[in-house]
């Protein structure tokens, strides 16, 4: 008898267990945030206006919410944006709204990426948040209008997601396509440069590791896709140059996603490690461009077309994968990262070339547009000297997210953060796959050593506020935080 109800009494645990099984409650929403025109556009030293859009540009948002014996265990919000950056201004804008309408939320966990397209509006145009444009009365009006268009728009798509969160499953795959190329060359003299020509006799190879990995989440509920999260080392820039507004080869992707999956599909775009990367190709381009013609489509349609293939493919191998019980974790720590050591070499050149760019000013203002970029880039190394003497150890403020979905992890940084940074968190983390998110703020690149050493744009003073050390720092602090958040009995080298 005793053996009977022992018996019954384990059956009865098991139930309520499971009718308390932690779930995973998802929402999601697709706001506009296409600028009126016209309207200065972000991402070259120089001021273009955009008259025109090739294409609108949008916020993708998904609100997760774990809630286990009918009691809210932890959320996360994250919110890629058609931007070129995220000022800090404008994340805490939008922290401070979504307070407003939901005042339970721990808005700390609300986390914004840019995809880094060249061809969206200033957001903002203060020094601290990349201001180098010379920008009129009606033009600076414009750019806040804008920026509290994006403000509002997205605050109300993150109340709608949260407001719209129901229970859903889960599953993640890696697939691969080649986007992006390490756009730093190196020579026979030691230097490199972006961008630098391949085709010369001192031309000694590319600098840096490429990372081709294409890392997706897939989120249904109902049964029905609801969300895809797509990670790729890749800025969207093959469209920088161009004077319209264009959300560049994320736009294509998520058309073609929304034709096979429905059109009310949520497709969140996230920027790998990508810092020394970018969609331009460094070598064989006359083939790349030939097979371009032969297909009849333009490069960013190329560009989707290998996205799109591997996120097919991935689903199809994935999608019976689904899980609705999950870990779901998420961290969020404020980094303090070293400030890189101005020299005084390094301060000189800065004045020589800042009073190079206002005299050209001085002499011609109709050259400002072209100038003042340059004048203002070597102006902020020469006020960071100055503070640097009266503050030699001074740091960065940075803030980083670590979040866990199943078998999965995301982590954040604020930078253009090289290739190999992204791939040494990667190779450390405990998570079967890891997503790096890079551009969550407003800071320039972090580079390596060995880039530091070969110079150049994205490598030199100019280009960063960290040091390498700080990047080996970033690197430490993420991983642990990743770590944390998987305890002994699981798998601790999912990479060897």
């Amino acid at each position: 008898m005793k053996k009977r109800n022992l018996v019954l009494l384990l059956i009865f645990s098991l139930l309520v267990a499971n009718s308390f099984a932690a779930e995973l409650k998802i929402g999601t929403a697709t706001v506009d945030i296409s600028p009126k025109l016209p309207i200065p556009l972000q991402g070259q030293f120089y001021v273009r206006i955009a008259k025109s859009a090739d294409t609108p540009l949008s916020a993708s948002i998904i609100a997760l919410e774990s809630v286990e014996n009918g009691i809210a265990k932890d959320t996360a919000v994250m919110v890629s944006c058609d931007l070129t950056i995220i000022p800090t201004e404008l994340l805490n804008y939008v922290r401070d709204s979504v307070h407003v309408y939901l005042p339970d939320m721990n808005v700390k966990k609300i986390f914004l990426n840019a995809i880094h397209t060249h061809t969206a509006p200033v957001i903002v145009n203060k020094q601290k948040d990349n201001g180098i444009y010379p920008l009129s009365a009606k033009q600076l009006e414009d750019v806040n209008n804008y920026r509290r268009k994006v403000v509002s728009n997205i605050t109300k798509g993150i109340v709608k997601a949260w407001k719209t969160r129901s229970a859903g499953s889960v599953t993640w795959g890696l697939g691969h396509a080649v986007v992006a190329a390490n756009r730093r060359a190196t020579y026979s003299n030691g230097r490199a440069k972006m961008y630098g020509k391949t085709y010369l006799p001192s031309f000694r190879g590319i600098e840096g590791y490429e990372d081709h990995d294409v890392d997706m989440l897939f989120f249904w509920k109902n049964n029905k896709l609801t969300a895809i999260v797509i990670d790729v080392a890749c800025p969207a820039q093959e469209a920088e140059g161009l004077r319209t507004v264009n959300a560049d080869y994320w736009y294509p992707v998520r058309e073609k996603l929304k034709k096979r999956f429905g059109s009310d599909l949520c497709v969140l775009a996230l920027i790998g490690a990508a810092g020394d990367q970018s969609p331009h190709i460094m070598y064989r381009k006359a083939a790349e461009e030939r097979m371009r013609k032969l297909r009849n489509i333009s490069r960013l349609d190329e560009l989707a077309r290998r996205i799109v293939n591997t996120v097919n493919d991935v689903y199809d191998v994935v999608k019976d994968e689904k899980q609705s019980d999950v870990k779901f974790i998420h961290k969020v720590k404020d980094l303090k990262l070293p400030l890189r050591i101005i020299t005084e070499a390094e301060y000189e050149d800065a004045i020589k070339n800042y009073k190079e760019y206002k005299a050209k000013i001085d002499k011609d203002p109709s050259t400002i547009d072209r100038n003042f970029g340059r004048m203002k880039w070597y102006q902020a190394v020469i006020e960071r000297y100055e503070a640097q003497k009266n503050a030699p150890n001074h740091v960065l403020d940075s803030e980083v997210h670590a979040i866990r979905i199943g078998d999965v992890a995301i982590c954040t940084n604020t930078f253009e953060l090289f290739t190999t940074y992204g791939v040494q968190i990667k190779a450390r983390s405990k998570a079967l796959q890891t997503f790096n998110v890079q551009l969550t703020g407003p800071n320039l690149y972090l580079p390596t050593e060995k880039a530091v050493r070969g110079g150049h744009y994205s490598a030199w003073i100019y280009s960063c506020l960290v040091a390498p050390e700080g990047g080996h720092m970033l690197v430490d602090e993420t991983v642990d935080l990743i770590n944390s958040m998987w305890n002994d009995k699981e798998s601790n080298s999912p990479n060897l």
